[in-house]
């Protein structure tokens, strides 16, 4: 794959409407096969303990593990078609980073995994997914410019 794949890739997920409202200070470096989503954590992300939500660790997890196949799938837009989340520890401060990496490929199916990591190089959680093709095309109406 090209590094213009990447780079429109990596376009498409700062642009998106959840990245932009939201979450505000995410980063994203995408490579063969492998994706890291960094956040910067806010008191916005917490529930009522003082931590991050699950809905925030299942957030990033998802977003490493598709954008890792999506970095080898470069005509259509794939879909997390199941994700499964285990939370190791809270976290409520720094910088947090998913890394995504593609386990198996075949033609119909991508299952792809990522590790949560905290400020100290912990982790904080991990998860594996299913993808599968969509029929939507990468292009500029999706915001892959």
């Amino acid at each position: 794959m090209s590094k213009e794949h990447y780079g429109k890739l990596e376009r498409m997920y700062l642009q998106a409407n959840i990245n932009t409202m939201i979450f505000d200070s995410t980063t994203v470096k995408i490579s063969e096969e492998t994706a890291h989503i960094g956040l910067e954590i806010s008191e916005k992300y917490f529930h009522a303990l003082g931590a991050i939500h699950g809905s925030v660790y299942f957030k990033l997890l998802d977003d490493a593990a598709f954008f890792a196949v999506n970095s080898i799938v470069k005509d259509v837009f794939v879909l997390t078609t199941s994700f499964n989340v285990n939370i190791i520890r809270p976290a409520n401060k720094g910088l947090i980073t998913a890394i995504g990496k593609v386990r198996f490929k075949s033609r119909n199916l991508f299952i792809a995994e990522a590790s949560l990591y905290n400020q100290d190089g912990k982790e904080i959680a991990f998860g594996t997914g299913n993808f599968a093709k969509s029929k939507t095309e990468l292009s500029e109406k999706i915001g892959y410019l």
